[in-house]
């Protein structure tokens, strides 16, 4: 067995480089926070399209695997290249104006948050709630994603959700921190087992805890996500299976006439098998069919780098192969989702 390489330790300048860094990052978040209820909402959005240009030209790699997996997952219904390069466009337009607005909401009362973002499919929620046994909100790096906690919170609903924090603990108490001013708990990712307990017990406490599923690059359970093969979390089909939480679908998403509105779903029932481990298995690729649903509706709102990455990027001709595969692989029959 090949021995571990050992992690190379930071020399002491490295570290007070590292700090520091955190520290400009610290206090550029205080003041930006600070000048922000004396910045005109319309002029924000202008700025944020202002920096969303100079980035997706300066930020090229990223650009490129969002080109490529878009590439690789819709070629087929969007051959035109051009086409292809304007959905990345918006996406990441879409991001940038997602991290606008959840600024922004930090400075809204209640009320204001709720007129901000309507709410669809809220009986839901209620009738999950009424079991008990909490809830887990299925969802995805889809349109405002973090608005969902926001405007729960505002509805009086208690909600946590996993993050994975920043390196210093520092700056992560004070994001935490604006997070608790809306009302939303926070749950650390890691260590994975405090974050488990803390999942459990916001379970057991009847809260809404939020999962964001769709990081197909390091998970354990192979499921298909738009005709590819892509590794999946098995954490939400698994709590899901033992603890009897409700499972809801939730998207923050922007409409055509420019509205955000969050969709809650019916609840989706854990496939039970006798053995847990093909439960998992069946339910995690059922979950995983909810997100290409909503990702399918609005593709210009997902980021595109939750595929795994190809090193050195794709040539032209493995691209073309790959989604003749996927292709193929689309044409299969899927059971019908509810709506």
């Amino acid at each position: 067995m090949a021995k571990k390489k050992k992690r190379k330790q930071k020399s002491r300048f490295e570290l007070a480089l590292y700090a520091f860094r955190y520290r400009i990052g610290e206090y550029a978040l205080r003041g930006f926070m600070g000048f922000l209820s004396y910045i005109p909402y319309r002029f924000l959005q202008l700025f944020t399209r202002s920096v969303a240009r100079v980035t997706y030209v300066l930020l090229w790699d990223y650009r490129r695997r969002m080109e490529e997996n878009v590439a690789l997952a819709l070629g087929e219904e969007i051959p035109n290249g051009k086409n292809r390069k304007d959905l990345v466009w918006r996406a990441w337009l879409s991001f940038a104006r997602g991290v606008s607005d959840t600024t922004s909401v930090m400075q809204f009362s209640k009320q204001q948050i709720i007129s901000f973002m309507a709410l669809e499919g809220e009986e839901h929620i209620r009738l999950a709630l009424e079991k008990g046994k909490g809830v887990i909100a299925l969802s995805a790096h889809l349109g405002s994603f973090t608005l969902i906690g926001a405007r729960l919170a505002a509805s009086g609903y208690p909600f946590s959700v996993v993050v994975k924090q920043p390196a210093n603990q520092r700056f992560a108490r004070l994001v935490d921190n604006y997070r608790a001013q809306i009302g939303i708990h926070t749950i650390s990712a890691k260590p994975r087992r405090e974050a488990v307990r803390g999942i459990l017990k916001a379970l057991r406490q009847n809260r809404i805890v939020l999962v964001i599923a769709d990081e197909f690059k390091s998970g354990d359970v192979m499921v298909d996500f738009f005709g590819l093969k892509a590794p999946a979390p098995r954490g939400p089909a698994t709590l899901a299976l033992r603890t009897g939480a409700v499972t809801l679908p939730m998207f923050a998403t922007r409409r055509e006439d420019d509205s955000l509105v969050l969709s809650v779903g019916a609840a989706i029932t854990p496939i039970e098998r006798e053995d847990l481990e093909e439960s998992v298995l069946a339910t995690t690729s059922l979950y995983t069919r909810y997100l290409e649903a909503a990702i399918r509706r609005f593709p210009d709102q997902w980021n595109w780098l939750g595929l795994p990455r190809r090193n050195g990027g794709l040539s032209r001709l493995q691209l073309g192969r790959l989604r003749r595969e996927s292709a193929a692989a689309r044409g299969a029959n899927r059971p019908k989702l509810r709506a």
